[in-house]
């Protein structure tokens, strides 16, 4: 049986059985670790009714049949699976059907279809129990679990929502205190004052008034919870309509979060050194991953090299430069191998790639896609032959590549490149791509001779009724782009360009608006990771103060609109700008008597405005710690949740949600979504191929390493 257990589940075996060993100052934090029990590892298919701990090992009943998990497989048990209730009374006959039942304090709690009663030992007389606090007063319904902590509190699930006595108060919640789900079917305690709840729609944990909910196929081969049983390490075994859950949570450190992904990036994400998703032919099974090819293989490469930069600036850790100097060339061949200098592609595959990729894009499939899209490219091939005639690659390359190759770039200059090679090829690369765009009038050209769909940055375009709605993004991203093709070469032809650019077309005006946040359908969280990469390099290279000071403002105008989406990459982002920015103010940058002459008043009210950073990094260090171990596809309905309400935003997608308790996102383990560039606020998702991919570990590294290195979170 073990041979059929998959790769990610052995790997999870090994954490859950050994203790991490800790260095002495790091900071630990509890991550939740899901081992997903079914057919695969040799449970029959059916709903598990129930499940118990007997000598430190889970023992389940399915269908009349007692199967028990010795450490790797399930194996037929041929003890009792009984458990003594206790003493049972008969519920006085308004409360309807006894539903739970519980001894606590020395009293028998009785929970039924039409109430919650209390009696005596001798179940004689009945004491009909209204739970209430400051908030709340209850008459409750459906009280189908009663659970006392190890703190000695009694925990009560009702059709109101959960409540909880302490002896002599009652504390009662709700969706607006947190509470996700209340169609409760069972109740288990933990040996650390946590306690689980089971439901109709996944599983709850509570810790100390917060609530984690567990649902889908991340952490539950079915949602519909049975049974919990919790051992005395604390890992919680759930019993559901289809199988068995183990969750368990581990004491981690960053460092060792980010040695997984790493080691997971390695082995089933790296291509040809280029950092891509995988698929998985055979769902949820990781064994059968494969790498794939998508639209970004350039940016994941560049986001996955910033990252080994990071590291390296961080720690001098080698194996992180080597990392980094293999990203940079993998990301400066997609340069090289094109028709033309300084044209990046989005992938390079070799000429015998499985998937016969021209053929998918054929002239009559443009046509087709033009009809749905009318700014679809018909370009053909769309995957042209190298010119040795080994390899192709993807045209139609975007702002998105764009951006992503000059973020690493300057990184990977300024933070590893040490020799004089690597010096000056990464000059080189960023003015082949730069000149490339002074050439075709800030056009990305393609080999049709026209310009890519998303890559013009064209002071024409952006007075079309085609571009004008880009005009602020684009604006910022050209400048950028420049800012950083000075930095890196020193050539003072890219700033006499954005000069030009903004005497004559204003780009530094339309970047202060870099972000559409409506109509909806313009609000593409992508474009996020573009305007904050690009701000990266055009506020770090930036030397006129007047424009940091509008690029500033640049900055916190899309902040504004993003601060409450718990992505650690775009906290990070702000963060280190914003603390730069007031660096600068602190160290007498900004001191001069001749800052916008027109209006002197501006440029205080700015620096007094932007003297400190908002970033609250709480949610970061949230994201960070919470992020999944497993990054496969998962779907996420959330549109049940009673702590979610829908957004009433004119013209929203369905699934677009808030949390009402805080306004912020739902955490990343309970999204749809792990990945940078999505929207936290879909509350229904699913994950691009679902079950038959793997998302890269990218999505942790990166983040995390960039607040390390600008000191953003503690570690």
């Amino acid at each position: 049986m073990l041979k059929k257990l998959f790769v990610l589940t052995i790997c999870y075996l090994c954490l859950l059985a050994a203790p991490t060993a800790q260095k002495d100052g790091e900071l630990t934090f509890q991550q939740d670790v899901a081992l997903v029990h079914t057919s695969k590892q040799a449970i029959p298919d059916g709903s598990v009714s129930d499940i118990t701990i007997v000598d430190g090992k889970p023992v389940i009943s399915l269908s009349g049949k007692l199967m028990q998990y010795n450490g790797s497989s399930w194996e037929n048990y041929s003890g009792s699976l009984e458990i003594p209730k206790g003493k049972t009374f008969t519920p006085p006959a308004t409360g309807g059907a006894l539903l739970s039942q519980i001894e606590y304090q020395g009293a028998l709690y009785l929970g039924c279809e039409n109430g919650l009663y209390k009696t005596d030992s001798k179940g004689k007389k009945f004491e009909a129990l209204y739970p209430a606090d400051e908030n709340y007063s209850w008459s409750p319904r459906d009280v189908s679990t009663l659970v006392v902590d190890t703190r000695g509190r009694l925990w009560v699930g009702t059709k109101e929502g959960l409540a909880r006595f302490d002896g002599s108060a009652w504390k009662l919640f709700t969706g607006n205190e947190g509470l996700p789900y209340n169609n409760f079917t069972c109740a288990a305690a933990g040996p650390n004052g946590e306690v689980w709840f089971g439901t109709q729609k996944g599983a709850i944990r509570v810790e100390d008034d917060y609530f984690y909910y567990r649902a889908t196929r991340r952490w539950l081969p079915n949602d519909y919870v049975n049974d919990i049983a919790i051992d005395e390490e604390g890992t919680a075994w759930i019993a559901t309509g289809n199988g068995v859950s183990q969750i368990s949570s581990l004491e981690m450190t960053y460092e060792e979060k980010a040695d997984h992904f790493i080691s997971q990036v390695e082995e089933r994400h790296n291509r040809m050194g280029f950092v891509c998703q995988s698929d998985l032919p055979v769902e949820f099974d990781v064994s059968s991953s494969r790498t794939d090819i998508s639209d970004n293989d350039g940016l994941y490469t560049s986001w996955y090299g910033a990252a080994m930069a990071y590291k390296y600036a961080a720690t001098g850790d080698p194996k992180a430069r080597e990392l980094a100097v293999r990203s940079f060339y993998a990301c400066k061949w997609l340069v090289d191998i094109t028709h033309e200098s300084g044209f990046p592609a989005r992938v390079i595959i070799p000429v015998d790639w499985r998937d016969p990729v021209n053929e998918q894009y054929s002239p009559e499939y443009n046509l087709a896609k033009q009809k749905r899209d009318p700014f679809w490219k018909d370009i053909h091939p769309r995957f042209p032959l190298s010119k040795d005639g080994k390899y192709r690659w993807k045209c139609d390359t975007s702002s998105d590549e764009l951006s992503g190759h000059y973020f690493f770039y300057a990184i990977f200059y300024d933070l590893v490149a040490e020799t004089e090679q690597e010096k000056a090829d990464a000059r080189q690369v960023v003015a082949d791509i730069t000149d490339h765009l002074i050439r075709h009038g800030f056009k990305l050209v393609d080999h049709d001779g026209k310009p890519t769909r998303w890559a013009n940055f064209n002071p024409e375009y952006f007075n079309s009724v085609w571009g004008w709605e880009q005009r602020g993004l684009n604006s910022l991203v050209m400048l950028s782009f420049l800012n950083v093709a000075s930095h890196m070469t020193g050539d003072a032809k890219y700033d006499e360009v954005a000069q030009m650019l903004r005497d004559e077309h204003d780009y530094h005006i339309n970047s202060m608006h870099a972000k559409e946040f409506y109509p909806p359908e313009n609000a593409v969280p992508w474009d996020n990771n573009i305007g904050l990469m690009s701000l990266y390099g055009l506020m770090n290279y930036e030397k006129n103060p007047e424009l940091l000071i509008m690029y500033r403002n640049a900055l916190e105008n899309a902040w504004l609109h993003i601060s409450k989406q718990k992505n650690a990459f775009w906290d990070g982002m702000y963060g280190a700008l914003a603390n730069s920015f007031s660096d600068r103010i602190k160290n007498g940058y900004f001191d001069r008597k001749d800052l916008f002459p027109e209006n002197p008043l501006f440029a205080n009210a700015a620096l007094k405005k932007f003297e400190k950073s908002t970033l609250d990094n709480r949610y970061m260090v949230e994201t960070l710690q919470r992020t999944p171990m497993d990054l496969i596809g998962y779907s996420m309905d959330n549109t049940h949740r009673l702590d979610v309400q829908q957004d009433p935003t004119p013209a929203q997608d369905e699934g677009m949600g808030w949390r009402v308790t805080d306004q912020y996102a739902l955490p990343v383990d309970e999204r749809g979504h792990v990945r940078l560039d999505r929207d936290a606020f879909a509350i229904k998702y699913t994950e691009v191929h679902g079950g038959h991919s793997e998302n890269e570990g990218t999505f942790y590294l990166l983040p995390y390493y960039l607040a390390r290195y600008h000191n953003l979170i503690e570690y």
